[in-house]
């Protein structure tokens, strides 16, 4: 899966500074078990808590990991990114990918009009 140079470097120092379970999982327990589904809801309150302010803190931003994901997925789909790249990239039929996150495009009327009307001109 492709993936920007910046995070791909956030990967590599990961990797260089945790290493990776014999399986190659990213992510263990300091023994190198899996972690349960109990953990991750640990370890995401306490990164929430070291990372956001108080007020966000007891809002919904971020609330579950998965949000991360939502927010990812919104943001390249509002930035252009074609959708059945981002389908693929996402792991979603383009079908449920507009299902869940065409609310995203809400606005760009603006936008589409000069899209279109700057294909038109090119096309004569």
């Amino acid at each position: 899966m492709p993936i920007p140079p910046d995070l791909v470097s956030l990967l590599r120092w990961h990797v260089t500074a945790y290493g990776v379970a014999p399986d190659g999982r990213l992510f263990r327990t300091q023994r190198g078990g899996l972690i349960q589904d109990t953990g991750y809801g640990e370890v995401w309150a306490e990164a929430r808590a070291r990372a956001l302010t108080p007020a966000q803190c007891v809002s919904l931003l971020a609330k579950r990991p998965y949000d991360l994901r939502h927010a990812a997925v919104s943001t390249w789909l509002s930035s252009g990114v074609e959708p059945q790249q981002l389908a693929a990239r996402a792991g979603h039929s383009v079908a449920a990918l507009f299902r869940v996150y065409v609310k995203c495009l809400d606005g760009g009327a603006a936008t589409a009009n000069a899209r279109i009307e700057r294909a038109l001109k090119d096309g004569s």
